[in-house]
């Protein structure tokens, strides 16, 4: 094999791990075997761990040595609607994310949401257009997929919602989806506008997702502003979500439907 002799450890320990020859949770050998087995120096040992650390196959616990990280299939979520068939739009959330997760032979449970009425921040207040400390409705949920812990997600509303759709206030899940459910009450969601964000973790992402402490694994973040027939915006939710184990997708035009995930 050519290529730097770092690169050389790091695509030989990569096989082990991608064969089973190393599962997960194994601690791989120390820095003074692998020097011993490849008959390297520590500088270059370090450097082909850095390479399957920054890679996702492997983390470091300080003072415990690195092991081999749990390997994930990643769920590929349409971010756009398809207009003839309704399909895509994921939101986080109900039937028609958990229906995608279910399609891919996965299972999915959403936690018990917990709500709170609080003042709006800014970022709230700028993509619902209400003034800063303004009462909203805030929901907060957690999703999992085959009991691992998959997306965090806080949406926003309008106090005055509650009035037409009281169940926003409700401590249950609202099975069908919240837009769904609003489109019930004569809120019909007409568009939509994402911003999506690749960042670092915070502490509590780090212990939620089991995310390594030093934050080589990001997280994405979708906020997703809602709007009604009459352009106003009625929700903002914001959806984070571990990077390495999530992609997602933006059909534009005549999509094969084969396409479609």
């Amino acid at each position: 094999m050519s290529g730097p002799l770092y690169r050389k450890i790091a695509d030989d320990l990569r096989r082990k791990i991608e064969s089973g020859e190393l599962a997960h949770g194994v601690r791989l050998p120390t820095e003074d075997q692998l020097m011993d087995s490849y008959h390297a120096s520590r500088n270059t040992v370090r450097g082909a761990l850095r390479e399957l650390t920054t890679g996702g196959l492997a983390y470091t616990l300080h003072g415990k040595g690195t092991f081999v990280s749990e390997q994930v299939t990643p769920i590929v979520t349409t971010l756009t609607i398809d207009p003839n068939t309704g399909r895509g739009g994921g939101d986080g959330g109900g039937v028609v994310y958990t229906s995608l997760i279910a399609s891919s032979g996965r299972s999915s449970t959403i936690a018990e949401p917990r709500v709170e009425i609080s003042k709006v921040g800014p970022m709230a207040a700028r993509c619902l257009r209400i003034p800063q400390d303004t009462d909203v409705i805030v929901r907060h949920q957690e999703m999992y997929v085959d009991g691992l812990p998959w997306s965090q997600q806080v949406s926003y509303y309008p106090r005055s919602l509650a009035d037409r759709a009281p169940r926003l206030l409700d401590t249950d899940d609202i099975k069908e989806g919240a837009m769904a459910y609003l489109a019930e009450h004569g809120i019909r969601q007409v568009g939509y506008r994402d911003e999506i964000e690749w960042r670092f973790p915070n502490e509590s992402e780090i212990a939620y997702f089991d995310l390594p402490a030093d934050r080589h694994i990001q997280v994405v973040e979708v906020r997703r502003s809602a709007f009604d027939q009459y352009r106003t915006p009625v929700r903002l939710s914001v959806t984070v979500y571990r990077a390495d184990r999530n992609q997602f997708a933006i059909n534009v035009g005549d999509v094969p439907l084969s396409d479609l995930r």
